[in-house]
């Protein structure tokens, strides 16, 4: 590889990780009367991070705060945009409940990991800001019953920017995030990235390395294998990245783990899984579907749907697995990809949750 490497991109912050210490800082405010600020939130993969907060408000009965997400170098569309929390104590007994408010939107349609007619706030962040909720109650004693209302100022005209609209979430944007970090998305930089990790597993004399589209699917990696550190290849989205110069450097074992929706675009042929830079075609899941024994009116259906997930649940509940031959015909795809080069392949499908639910095993 010639020219200079590319310089460290600086890491940001998700929607989800701004919510939840907009929604600890009001919450602790309404027990105490006072605001911390920073405000410290705990991340889901470990460690914490501190937020300073924008705005705040106090009334007798509900308190507020608010933070502008720092998307780090990403070119995010809810980077510098204001991130509130509004908290207001519930009967004892409900729980923590959450609300929508301006700029955030409603699910509408189903296939999303939360279902119709509840706020678009993804599971994670929703067990952040409940764990931030439980820390404070720790160290106050009070009880954790509360209704938190997140709104993100101008989510709605934002949200025109994404692909909710085609999602069915209605309104505004979507708070997300799995770690709670925005890794800054270059094309460049990231793809640079992944070939200098081959370089130093092949100077490393490593046999096996592993590309996942995410912290979760790598997670699942590291829990079959016991590899070392420089064997993760930061694959992300950019397989063809990978692919492409694996197969003119090769090494000999590769396991590829990815969620459903995104290892079906690979299926398909595409090398930028990006939701924004390709997208699922429903006809070849149902021609997957069909092979797999499912009835004629799931086909049907599966044409019509709304996100790979919600063919992924349509099948799993007419007992069908699609996981297993989607991964065979994912390893199928990028071995045309790598070509003839020497390596042994295997791909495993990975759910939200962790788990492998569908795997090709080794293909030599």
């Amino acid at each position: 590889m010639t020219g200079e490497a590319p310089r460290e991109l600086r890491r940001g912050w998700t929607t989800g990780a701004c919510a939840t210490g907009a929604a600890k800082a009001a919450f602790q405010a309404l027990l105490t009367g006072d605001f911390p600020d920073p405000v410290t939130i705990t991340l889901p993969k470990g460690g914490e991070t501190a937020f300073a907060l924008a705005r705040h408000e106090l009334s007798a009965d509900s308190a507020s705060a608010a933070i502008i997400k720092d998307a780090g170098d990403d070119p995010d569309v809810t980077h510098g945009a204001l991130v509130s929390a509004s908290v207001r104590r519930l009967a004892k007994g409900q729980g923590v409940q959450f609300r929508a408010g301006p700029g955030v939107g409603t699910v509408t349609r189903a296939g999303l990991p939360i279902p119709p007619g509840e706020p678009a706030i993804n599971p994670v962040p929703r067990q952040m800001m409940q764990t931030a909720i439980a820390e404070v109650c720790n160290e106050t004693g009070a009880e954790g019953d509360v209704e938190i209302t997140i709104s993100i100022e101008d989510g709605e005209a934002l949200a025109l920017k994404t692909l909710n609209g085609r999602l069915g979430i209605v309104g505004g944007l979507s708070i997300l995030g799995t770690t709670g970090i925005v890794r800054p998305f270059s094309c460049a930089a990231w793809i640079a990235s992944i070939h200098r990790g081959i370089d130093v597993a092949r100077a490393a004399g490593l046999t096996h390395v592993a590309g996942a589209t995410g912290s979760t699917s790598e997670d699942a990696i590291r829990a079959r294998y016991d590899l070392e550190e420089a064997a993760y290849l930061d694959m992300g989205d950019f397989a063809g990245g990978l692919l492409k110069y694996l197969r003119a450097h090769p090494l000999p074992r590769l396991t590829l783990a990815g969620g459903f929706a995104k290892f079906t675009k690979l299926a398909q042929g595409a090398l930028d899984l990006h939701s924004a830079r390709s997208q699922v075609d429903f006809q070849f899941l149902s021609q997957l579907l069909e092979q797999a024994g499912a009835s004629s009116q799931l086909v049907e259906r599966c044409l019509t749907a709304n996100t790979a997930k919600e063919v992924l649940d349509l099948s799993l509940e007419e007992k069908i697995d699609l996981s297993t031959p989607l991964a065979f015909k994912t390893r199928e795809a990028v071995r045309v990809l790598l070509r003839d080069a020497p390596i042994a392949l295997e791909v495993m499908i990975v759910d939200r949750a962790g788990n492998v639910t569908g795997e090709s095993g080794w293909d030599g």
